[in-house]
């Protein structure tokens, strides 16, 4: 994952657009503060830029160390995926996960319900990126797992014994793009509760993160296990963020009411009434 890259475009429409989530007055399912959600937002990008910090430390693999790799020293679970590597599916990956940024929250837009508060969903958007990333970053500052084509010769020799060869656990391709296509459809389901489209949207929600896991274990990139926890870390923040900022109930309010009870005695009175 080209953590810079991620981190400015999450920079960027954070800094353009929170203004906006303020100014719109659309109906929406959301309750957000700029005073709260901005410190937030940017002490999730300072975890980030930490984490990248980390991993920018990390050390890579002597000829001696890539020489004591053996393939039985991984779990079975994973053994499969080791010595595989593929120009192919590393573009593959990037072309599926690096557009999906853009595309999931773009799509939103076309839908009426949510173009009239487009600026609040953005910034919860890039809230929910800067979680996503703070999860991997972190963790991949801090965990040594070698990636799958580090057990074999198919790689580039160079690349064997890179820092970039420790990074294997969690996927951040995976990741970050279940959580832009989780929170696409979270929203969608926030903001159109009855849509006959909503399976639709949510199974494709799942299929392109997962789609992006296939093609990173074929280009030796992520083991099984680190592309299951990546897409979990992911879709939870797609969907965590929305839910914590969902409005809890509707408005209250008081209506007059008048008329004949069943004597015929006239009344008049005040009814509760809850707006859901």
């Amino acid at each position: 994952m080209n953590h810079t890259s991620a981190l400015l475009f999450a920079g960027t429409l954070l800094t353009t657009l929170a203004p906006a989530a303020q100014a719109q007055q659309a109906p929406s399912p959301y309750r957000t503060r700029f005073a709260v959600d901005f410190p937030i937002t940017l002490a999730l990008g300072a975890g980030a830029g930490t984490g990248l910090y980390l991993i920018q430390q990390k050390s890579g693999l002597s000829e001696t160390e890539l020489a004591a790799l053996d393939k039985n020293d991984i779990p079975k679970f994973d053994r499969w995926a080791a010595g595989k590597y593929s120009d192919n599916a590393q573009l593959a990956s990037d072309l599926l996960c690096y557009p999906t940024l853009l595309i999931a929250p773009g799509l939103l837009a076309l839908n009426d319900n949510v173009r009239g508060r487009y600026g609040q969903v953005l910034g919860l958007y890039v809230q929910t990126l800067a979680l996503s990333d703070a999860g991997f970053t972190l963790t991949a500052g801090s965990v040594y797992r070698y990636r799958p084509f580090v057990y074999g010769d198919k790689g580039p020799a160079n690349k064997r014994g890179s820092k970039i060869a420790t990074n294997s656990f969690f996927a951040g391709h995976t990741g970050h793009t279940a959580a832009a296509t989780f929170f696409a459809a979270k929203v969608f389901h926030d903001f159109n509760p009855d849509s006959p489209a909503q399976p639709y949207v949510w199974t494709a929600a799942a299929l392109v993160p997962a789609a992006v896991a296939y093609n990173r274990i074929q280009a030796g990139k992520h083991f099984l296990s680190d592309n299951i926890v990546g897409y979990s870390v992911g879709a939870l923040s797609g969907i965590l963020v929305p839910q914590l900022h969902k409005t809890k109930g509707g408005s209250m309010s008081v209506v007059p009411l008048q008329g004949l009870n069943a004597n015929g005695y006239a009344y008049s009175g005040f009814l509760l009434s809850k707006q859901l």
